[in-house]
C-alpha cells in the first residue's frame, strides 16, 4: 500500500494493529506505532485503543499505559482495553485503579468492562470489590454473560454458597454457567456438590463443555469415585475430546488414582501427541496413588522417547514425591535435578528440601538449603515448617532467628511455621507471648494464622482461649475453623462438645467436608453408640463422601467399636479403593473382638493382594493373636515381621507379645524376650507383664515389674492396686495393705470405672438437618 504511494488512513492503522495482536508480532507492532507516532495520530480513540489493546496482549503493560495515559480522549472501549490488560497483569490492583478513575471521569462502565474486571477481582480475592461490583451489576440491570463471571468471583472469593444462589437464579444457563458453577465447587474442594451438577445436566440433557469435563473429572478424582469417572470419561468419547491432550491425561490421572492402573497405561500408551506435560502428570499421578516403581519405568520410558522433564514436570514429580515420603524416588529426582543443571534454580531447590523434610532427612535439606545463595522467605518457610511438622520444633524457632538476622521480612506462612512449633512443644506461655507479637506485627487477621492458633490454643490444653477466639471468627466462620475446633474437642476429651459443635455447624448452615467427617467419627467411636455412628453414616451417603477411602476407613473403625463386626466386614468388602490403613482398620476389629483367625486369614489375603504391609498390620494381628490366645501363631507372625517385611519391632509390639506369652504362663520366654529389647523396656511393657502376673498370682515377677513401672510411671495408682491384689491372692493381706497405704500416701486415687449405658441418652445426639 505504501509502496504505491497510497496513504493509510486511521482505519487502515487500526486493521493493521488487529493484525499484529493476532499473529502476536511484537516488532511488527512496533513498527506500526513508531509510523503512526509519525502522522501523530496516536491520540486518536480508535488508534490509540487498539494500541492498547495491542500491547496488552503482548504483555508489554508499561507501553501500553503510556499510550493509555497520552489518549486526550478515551471512550468506554479504551477504559476497557486497559482494564482488561491489567487484570491479567501481575498487578490486578491497577486494574481495580483504573476501573474507579473510569467511574470518576464520567464514563458509565458497560458489562464488558465488568467482564474485563472479573479477572483482577478473582486473582485478589476481593470479596467486598465483589459485592460492589454486584451491587452496580443489579442497580444496571446488567445481565447475560456477567452473571458467569460473579459466579467466577464469588467462587474464587470462597463464597462459593452465594456463587451457586446466582446460579440457581439464572433465567438462561448455557455451558459456561454450568462449567463455570461446577469448577467453583471444585477450587473450593466440594466436590460432592460438583458430581450432583453433573448429574442434573445428564438429567436436563445439556451439552458438557470441554471445561465441565475437566472438572467433574477432577471432582470423582478426589472422591475416588470410579463410577462417576467413568461416566464423564464415556461421554468425553461422544464428545470427540479424548484426542485433547488436557482431557486425556485427566482421565488418565482418574484412573490411576481410582486404582485401574491397567486401563489407564492402556489410556496413556495409546494416547497420540503426548507431550512433557502428558508424561509428567501420569508419572506424578502413580507416585500420588502408590506406585513409585511404575512412576520409575514411565520415566525412564519418557526419557528413552527423547523427552526430558523440564522444571515444571521436576517440581511436581518431587512435590508428589513428598507426599507420600518417598524418599528413594525423591533422591533420584534430585540427582536428575543436578545433571540436568536445575539445582540452582530457587523453586527447585525450595521444592527439594521440602521433600528431603517431609521424608524426615533433615542433614540433606539443611545441606541443600545452607548452599542456596538466595534464599527468599518460601525458602525459609519451607525449612521451618519442615522442622516444626516433622522434626523438631525447637530448631524451627532457631530458624526462624537465623531468618530475621538475615534481614528476611516474615510473611503469615512464617507465623503458621512458629505458631505450630508451639502447638507442638506444648508451649502455652510462648505461644501467648507468640499471639501477641502477632497482632503487633498485623498478622492477626490473617485466616490461616488465627486457624494456627485456635488449633495451638486447643492443643495446649486452653480451651477457654480457643473458643474465644473461635467466637471472634464468626462473621467469616467457615468449615476450616469448625474442623479445628471439633478437633480441639477431641483433643481434650470433651467429646460431647465436638458433637454439638457438629451439629451447630450444621445450623450455621456451613457444610461439613471430608476433613469434618474424619475428624469428628472418632468421638462416636468413643461413645460405641450404634444409632450415632448410622446416623453419621447416613449423612456421609447423603453428602457423597461414601467413596472416600479416609471416610471409609474410620467408618470400618466405627462399627468395630460398635460392636457390629459383620457391618464392619460388610462395609470392608464394599470399598472399591482400599488402602493399607483399610486393611487395618479390619485387622483391628478383628482383634477388638477376639477374631485371631479371621485377622491372620486377612493379613494372609492382605500379603497376597500385593498390599503393602506395615508396623500398624503386625501391631493389629498381634494383637488379634493375644486376644484369641494363639500363642504359636503370634510367635509366627512376630519373627516374620523383621524377616519378611525387613520392619524393625517397637515397644507396642514388644508390649503385645509379653502379653500374649504372659498369659499363657510362659514367664521365661517373657524375660528372655524383654531382655532382647534394643532399648530400655517402657511402661507398656511392663505394664503387660505386670497384668500377666496377677492373672497367675506370679508375686515375685510382679514386683519387679512394679519396680519399674514405679521408676517409669510414678503417679499411675493401677500398678499399686494390681500387686495388692496379688499380695491379696496369697492371703498376704499386710503386704497388700502396705501397698494401698503407699498409693494413698503419695496422694493417689484409683479413677472410678463407668458405662455410657443409659446415660447417654441424654447427651448429644447428631442433627441430620
Amino acid at each position: 500500500m505504501l509502496r504505491v504511494g497510497v496513504e493509510p488512513d486511521k482505519y487502515t492503522f487500526t486493521f493493521v494493529l488487529k493484525a499484529c495482536t493476532g499473529a502476536l508480532d511484537f516488532d511488527q507492532g512496533v513498527a506500526v506505532h513508531q509510523y503512526i507516532a509519525s502522522t501523530k495520530l496516536e491520540c486518536d480513540v480508535f488508534i490509540g485503543t487498539g494500541l492498547v489493546d495491542m500491547y496488552c496482549k503482548m504483555g508489554h503493560f508499561d507501553s501500553a499505559r503510556k499510550v493509555f495515559d497520552r489518549m486526550s480522549r478515551k471512550d468506554v472501549a479504551s477504559w476497557n482495553a486497559m482494564i482488561s490488560g491489567l487484570s491479567q497483569s501481575s498487578v490486578p490492583s491497577e486494574a481495580m485503579g483504573i476501573f474507579r478513575t473510569m467511574q470518576m471521569e464520567s464514563v458509565e462502565p458497560d458489562s464488558v468492562s465488568i467482564l474485563n474486571l472479573a479477572p483482577a477481582v478473582s486473582k485478589l480475592q476481593d470479596i467486598d470489590s465483589c459485592r460492589s461490583i454486584h451491587g452496580y451489576v443489579v442497580r444496571r440491570s446488567i445481565d447475560g454473560a456477567v452473571s458467569n463471571s460473579l459466579i467466577d468471583m464469588y467462587s474464587k472469593c470462597s463464597e462459593v454458597d452465594v456463587a451457586y444462589r446466582i446460579f440457581d437464579r439464572m433465567q438462561a444457563k448455557d455451558d459456561v454457567s454450568w462449567a463455570t458453577m461446577i469448577a467453583g465447587y471444585v477450587s473450593h474442594g466440594s466436590f460432592p456438590e460438583a458430581l450432583q451438577l453433573l448429574d442434573q445436566m445428564k438429567h436436563k440433557n445439556i451439552r458438557m463443555n470441554k471445561g465441565s469435563v475437566l472438572n467433574t473429572l477432577l471432582a470423582a478424582t478426589e472422591m475416588r469415585d470410579l463410577e462417576k469417572g467413568k461416566e464423564v470419561h464415556d461421554y468425553a468419547l461422544r464428545l470427540g475430546i479424548m484426542s485433547d491432550v488436557a482431557v486425556a491425561t485427566t482421565v488418565i490421572s482418574m484412573y490411576t488414582k481410582c486404582g485401574e492402573l491397567k486401563k489407564a497405561k492402556e489410556l496413556f500408551l495409546s494416547l497420540e501427541g503426548k507431550d512433557s506435560v502428558a508424561w509428567s502428570a501420569f508419572i506424578s499421578a502413580l507416585v500420588q496413588a502408590g506406585y513409585p516403581g511404575e512412576a520409575l519405568s514411565i520415566l525412564q520410558a519418557m526419557q528413552q522417547e527423547g523427552l526430558k522433564p523440564d522444571k515444571a514436570t521436576l517440581i511436581s514429580l518431587v512435590s508428589a514425591c513428598a507426599e507420600i515420603s518417598h524418599a528413594r524416588l525423591g533422591k533420584s529426582m534430585h540427582c536428575y535435578a543436578i545433571k540436568s543443571d536445575m539445582e540452582s534454580d530457587i523453586s527447585t531447590i525450595t521444592t527439594l528440601v521440602s521433600m528431603y523434610t517431609r521424608c524426615e532427612l533433615f542433614t540433606y535439606a539443611l545441606k541443600l538449603f545452607n548452599r542456596m545463595r538466595y534464599k527468599d522467605v518460601v525458602a525459609w518457610n519451607t525449612l521451618i515448617n519442615g522442622f516444626a511438622k516433622y522434626g523438631d520444633p525447637y530448631i524451627a524457632l532457631e530458624m526462624f532467628h537465623r531468618l530475621q538476622l538475615s534481614g528476611t521480612q516474615p510473611d503469615s506462612g512464617t507465623i503458621v511455621g512458629l505458631v505450630l512449633a508451639c502447638t507442638l512443644l506444648n508451649g502455652l506461655d510462648l505461644g501467648i507471648c507468640l499471639h501477641g507479637t502477632i497482632e503487633k506485627g498485623g498478622f492477626g487477621s490473617d485466616t490461616h494464622v488465627k486457624v494456627a492458633l485456635l488449633d495451638m490454643y486447643a492443643k495446649c490444653g486452653s480451651l477457654f482461649s480457643a473458643e474465644k477466639l473461635f467466637c471472634l471468627t464468626k462473621p467469616a466462620r467457615d468449615e476450616v475453623y469448625w474442623n479445628v475446633m471439633i478437633a480441639g474437642y477431641l483433643h481434650n476429651r470433651c467429646t460431647d462438645k465436638a458433637i454439638s459443635a457438629f451439629n451447630q455447624m450444621r445450623l450455621e448452615n456451613v457444610r461439613p467436608n471430608l476433613v469434618t467427617f474424619v475428624t469428628i467419627l472418632p468421638s462416636v467411636s468413643y461413645f460405641s453408640v450404634l444409632k450415632e455412628a448410622m446416623a453419621f453414616h447416613a449423612c456421609i451417603i447423603r453428602m457423597g463422601f461414601v467413596h472416600s477411602s479416609s471416610v471409609g476407613n474410620s467408618l470400618i473403625d466405627v462399627y468395630a467399636k460398635c460392636g457390629q463386626l459383620s457391618y464392619s466386614e460388610k462395609f470392608f468388602h464394599e470399598m472399591e479403593n482400599k488402602d493399607t490403613v483399610t486393611w487395618n482398620a479390619m485387622l483391628s476389629g478383628y482383634g477388638m473382638h477376639g477374631q485371631g483367625d479371621r485377622a491372620l486369614s486377612l493379613f494372609s489375603l492382605m500379603q497376597e493382594a500385593g498390599v503393602s504391609v506395615d508396623s500398624v498390620s503386625y501391631l493389629n494381628v498381634l494383637s488379634a493373636c493375644r486376644h484369641a490366645g494363639l500363642i504359636e501363631e503370634g510367635r509366627n507372625i512376630f519373627k516374620s515381621m523383621s524377616k519378611n517385611h525387613h520392619l524393625e519391632p517397637n515397644m507396642e509390639h514388644y508390649a503385645c507379645m509379653v502379653d500374649l506369652l504372659g498369659r499363657a504362663g510362659l514367664f521365661d520366654e517373657v524375660l528372655s524376650l524383654i531382655n532382647k529389647i534394643p532399648e530400655e523396656p517402657d511402661a507398656q511393657v511392663w505394664g503387660a507383664l505386670l497384668g500377666a502376673c496377677k492373672i497367675h498370682s506370679n508375686m515375685k515377677l510382679g514386683e519387679v515389674a512394679l519396680h519399674h513401672l514405679l521408676k517409669l510411671e510414678p503417679r499411675n495408682a493401677v500398678h499399686y492396686v494390681v500387686l495388692s491384689d496379688i499380695y491379696a491372692q496369697y492371703d498376704r493381706w499386710i503386704d497388700a495393705g502396705r501397698t494401698r497405704s503407699n498409693m494413698i500416701e503419695h496422694g493417689l486415687k484409683k479413677s472410678p470405672g463407668y458405662s455410657w449405658v443409659g446415660v447417654h441418652s441424654q447427651g448429644s445426639c447428631i442433627s441430620l438437618k
